[in-house]
């Protein structure tokens, strides 16, 4: 269902600025409660970052940069010509580019219904908070201009969850540097760049790197330091730095851009602090996000914001300002669709639940993640630095497994599996990491053991499941040394 052209009441009992995970989750909850709410998205769709230019799209071209490695290999499990093994088919960009977004909007359909379906008005425009209880709309027409009227509605609580955006350095710090695209300009490309430089060393820009690579751009990623994913633990971030490399990503350590020069859309030499030019076609910049605060009024309002820019809030998602809660990135803790989602659903649940859920609000300890890198990643709780700073080296022990998974074992080119436990007082696993094949599918479940604080004999209790990648969790445990 379409957008409503002006609000149907002058009052809600929530007001919610910002159309994307966590809009969806607290807004379609409060709604289940009875409770009169509105939905107030700019950017003329539904489904935020994730939905549109983050997690969603990207798994799709992660899928097919997977494909593209079962494809090259499918002749050694003795599919065609096994003695001359044919080229990999190119990859038809636009083709999947279109066929994606045409995805996308399916999902932008979904969720336009799903607020129908709930009962929660949709209105499309750019909301300003202009009291503690009020809020000015100022709404988008058909044209995607914001000149179809104005209009002020109050709310008992207004919920802010307009999330974040990519950023790219300025042209007067790094001249030619806007020449570049974001990871929302990734999308936005209709054919595929051959020779492409990344910058960043976060996983948004080793995920997107790895798509380009493995798809067969000639693939450069510069980072500032010696090493990418340095937030996470040092058996992710080594081993996949070791094996990317080695399937002909180039990694330029300690480099920095100095200038670039080229045209828009066209051919671009990047100049940089290490080493000769690097001519490409195109530049991506995956160097961080920042919330979008921006004319939003809170500073009018009083609300508090950090040094960053995020709206500060307590760990019942709410501000400094009683009637105004904030959730998902714009409030910079564990920037994930999954953890807006839950904020949003359990602030709703607070706020207008039964007498058990008076209490209920978003635990940010041990949140599980993925890394769609080329093999996949995942983590959840501490790493081992984090674990030794907090319990003391001497409370914390390892327990590690380093193997090919079996799937490889009919390949020349072979894949890593790399897995670590980290194990604090009382046995307790307080963390998990594990790279390689089947990563991203075998986290959720071991997230779920190490959330209710399951200990090593737990781990050494359950029976492993042969011949899998995941048995190797349960089975490495004796392999124990101190950390």
């Amino acid at each position: 269902m379409p957008p409503l052209s002006k609000p149907s009441t002058n009052h809600y009992d929530m007001v919610v600025i910002g159309g994307g995970s966590g809009a969806m989750g607290v807004s379609r909850r409060a709604a289940a409660y009875g409770k009169k709410v509105c939905v107030i998205e700019e950017d003329g769709r539904l489904g935020g970052t994730c939905v549109n230019v983050g997690c969603v799209p990207k798994k799709l071209m992660w899928h097919a940069a997977d494909m593209a490695e079962h494809l090259s290999e499918a002749p050694e499990y003795g599919f065609g010509d096994v003695n001359n093994k044919p080229a990999v088919p190119g990859f038809a960009w636009n083709y999947f580019a279109e066929k994606r977004d045409a995805y996308v909007r399916r999902l932008n359909g979904i969720y336009d219904r799903n607020l129908d379906k709930d009962g929660v008005e949709y209105l499309s425009g750019h909301g300003k908070l202009t009291g503690a209880n009020e809020v000015e709309i100022t709404m988008r027409g058909d044209d995607g201009k914001f000149t179809a009227g104005t209009h002020r509605v109050t709310g008992d609580r207004i919920v802010v969850a307009t999330g974040g955006r990519p950023i790219i350095p300025s042209d007067d710090k790094i001249p030619g540097a806007s020449l570049g695209v974001d990871s929302d300009g990734f999308f936005a490309l209709r054919e595929q760049p051959k020779r492409v430089v990344v910058v960043g060393a976060g996983y948004i820009a080793v995920e997107l790197a790895g798509v380009f690579n493995t798809l067969g751009s000639e693939t450069h990623l510069l980072i500032r330091h010696d090493t990418f994913l340095r937030p996470f633990d040092p058996i992710i971030s080594e081993t996949l730095q070791d094996h990317m490399s080695k399937t002909g990503l180039r990694v330029h350590q300690k480099t920095n851009i100095t200038r670039v020069e080229g045209e828009r859309g066209g051919p671009l030499t990047i100049h940089t602090d290490n080493g000769d030019p690097i001519e490409a076609d195109c530049l991506l910049w995956a160097i961080g996000r920042r919330p979008n605060t921006d004319n939003l009024g809170l500073e009018d309002v009083g609300v508090e914001l950090d040094q960053g820019g995020n709206i500060v809030v307590d760990k019942y998602q709410k501000t400094n300002v009683d009637s105004v809660f904030a959730i998902g990135d714009i409030q910079g803790k564990a920037l994930l669709t999954p953890v807006a989602i839950a904020a949003g659903r359990k602030l709703s649940n607070r706020l207008y639940g039964h007498a058990e859920l008076k209490d209920d609000h978003m635990d940010y300890t041990n949140i599980p993640t993925v890394i769609f890198s080329h093999p996949t990643s995942g983590t959840v709780g501490l790493s081992e630095p984090e674990a030794i700073e907090k319990f003391g080296k001497d409370n914390v022990k390892v327990h590690t497994s380093k193997f090919v998974s079996m799937y490889y074992g009919m390949l020349e080119h072979k894949a890593p599996s790399a897995f670590k436990m980290v194990v604090g007082p009382g046995d307790k696993v307080v963390g998990l990491h594990i790279v390689g094949l089947g990563a991203d599918e075998m986290l959720q479940g071991f997230a779920v053991a190490v959330k209710m604080g399951a200990t090593v004999k737990d781990f050494q209790e359950t029976c492993a499941i042969h011949p899998t990648s995941a048995e190797e969790v349960v089975t490495m445990v004796p392999t124990t040394h101190k950390a």
